[in-house]
């Protein structure tokens, strides 16, 4: 370990030595950079991950001043996954700077690839509404790439979290989308139940079973064989549970389907916050009486 430090700091003081000293304009930041590279692979045999991070924005500036924006664009991303074992923080800067370089120089996809990544450290950190801006970019870059697959998994994650702020209309509209979008799609069909599901218990959320109802009339039309499925009894018991404002068939409806598919954390909070709005409710009218 020392001995992979001490290399590092060797090359990493030639680099130094080589950008201060005379020389032809583009050698001595080629000769700098092929240095730089040096150290920073010895910081990382190191497992001295902050200094590996360091010297690889050193060398992404190199790269810069070479005017190589692509490799500039990686030294960021190195950089990056170096930070990402010490700090978040530090390691979305980078991956901030590799996906605007690429978007310069029209590398959309790589783009994407880097916003979605910044979208997953913010979720990590529990910053979710940064994590929605993050991968709400991603999408639209993914999207004008024609990669669906990608585009479509980065906006569940923003109507993922979304809903989880409360900002139900916004989650709606993107599951409703995706379910749109999967009917034409064979491989993709059998997730619409899905969409529409989530959909529907954000519609719960809001609490107004006119939208709720209309919406599930919307979603036979959509899809013909969804009156069918377990989800859409879920959904229409709940509203009736919701209209009727009754606490305990609410609870034994969630029961019985979480007793044949078990409800994930997502479907779970989201089916709490409805019930408790209709205890709430229920305390109102027992104070009234």
């Amino acid at each position: 370990m020392a001995d992979h430090i001490t290399k590092g700091e060797e090359f990493e003081k030639k680099a130094e030595k080589k950008l201060s000293g005379w020389g032809l304009f583009g050698s001595k930041y080629e000769d700098a950079a092929e240095l730089y590279e040096k150290a920073a692979n010895s910081f990382k045999l190191a497992k001295s991950w902050d200094k590996a991070g360091s010297i690889n924005i050193k060398l992404a500036n190199c790269h810069l001043k070479l005017d190589s924006k692509h490799e500039a664009a990686n030294a960021y991303a190195d950089a990056a996954n170096c930070y990402k074992k010490t700090s978040n923080k530090e390691a979305i800067a980078c991956l901030e700077q590799a996906a605007a370089i690429f978007l310069e120089i029209g590398r959309l996809n790589m783009a994407a690839r880097y916003y979605k990544e910044i979208g997953e450290l913010y979720e990590v950190d529990q910053n979710l509404q940064q994590a929605i801006e993050k991968f709400d970019q991603a999408a639209e870059l993914f999207q004008s790439e024609e990669v669906t697959t990608s585009a479509n998994q980065c906006r569940q994650k923003v109507a993922q979290f979304s809903a989880q702020l409360e900002q139900y209309p916004k989650a709606i509209e993107i599951y409703e989308e995706i379910a749109r979008q999967s009917l034409n799609n064979n491989l993709l069909k059998y997730g619409v139940r899905g969409h529409l599901l989530n959909a529907g218990l954000c519609q719960l959320c809001k609490g107004d079973v006119v939208a709720i109802t209309n919406s599930l009339e919307r979603y036979q039309e959509l899809d013909p064989t969804f009156s069918r499925t377990r989800e859409y009894k879920l959904l229409a018991d709940l509203a009736v549970a919701v209209d009727e404002e009754d606490v305990a068939k609410f609870t034994d409806v969630v029961k019985e389907f979480d007793s044949m598919t078990p409800l994930d954390a997502w479907k779970t909070t989201l089916l709490l916050r409805v019930k408790e709005s209709l205890k709430a409710k229920e305390l109102e009218e027992d104070d009234l009486t």
